[in-house]
């Protein structure tokens, strides 16, 4: 089975596991190791098989998939998708922050889905620039109390006033081609601002930086 990417679902819908089980069975590369319906019995479970992607429904009885997350991420065996409609997005953001790999709408085609768990397990979340950004603009509004002092300091780090511009765009859903074109920069120096501020942050993708910089305050503009 080398080489084969190890999935287990959980979400108490059993159409839905069903259609994603004959998706993976169907497809080469992947396999699913397990399932389960609600969140206890999957954190009991993804602790015992270990799959490479847990695949957790947010909202599901008894234990909610966040819980279920909270219990799972501290092993590192596993990398965690979550589940879900964006009405629930304020669940996923605490999942991000618990060091979830992303979020998969349930609407997500086929393709998207095998996408999604391909990109996770290669060590990547699995959000889009552009989702990115819907995302920290969703629950992130506007809050005088998450800005901190010094501006440009959090986790422990200064960031120096370029890093913050960059930083700030990768929030906002700008690719590095659109970063390097409105602060007139090459896509390999922004390549290096973020390679810098992943190892000084300790945080390995854009999503977790974007994170990071919102809990800090530094994506709003000094007034």
């Amino acid at each position: 089975m080398s080489g084969v990417v190890s999935v287990f679902l959980a979400d108490d819908d059993d159409r839905f596991r069903a259609a994603y089980r004959k998706l993976f069975d169907r497809t080469e590369g992947f396999r699913v190791a397990g399932e389960a319906g609600d969140g206890e019995t999957a954190a009991r479970l993804v602790g015992a098989l270990k799959p490479a992607v847990a695949l957790l429904d947010v909202q599901m009885p008894g234990m909610s998939g966040l819980e279920a997350a909270r219990r799972i991420l501290p092993d590192a065996a596993t990398r965690v998708i979550m589940l879900t409609t964006f009405d629930l997005d304020e669940y996923v953001y605490e999942a991000l922050s618990l060091g979830a790999s992303g979020f998969l709408l349930k609407n997500a085609s086929p393709q998207e889905v095998l996408q999604a768990v391909r990109t996770v397990h290669a060590g990547h979340a699995m959000l889009a620039p552009e989702v990115t950004a819907r995302l920290i603009r969703h629950f992130a509004p506007e809050r005088p109390e998450l800005r901190p002092g010094p501006r440009h300091a959090f986790a422990g780090q200064v960031l120096s006033e370029r890093e913050v511009q960059v930083v700030r765009l990768v929030a906002r859903g700008h690719s590095n081609q659109q970063i390097a074109d409105e602060l007139f920069l090459s896509v390999e120096t922004v390549r290096t601002y973020l390679r810098r501020m992943f190892a000084k942050l300790g945080v390995n993708d854009r999503t977790h930086l974007a994170v990071l910089a919102h809990e800090a305050g530094l994506l709003y503009e000094p007034r």
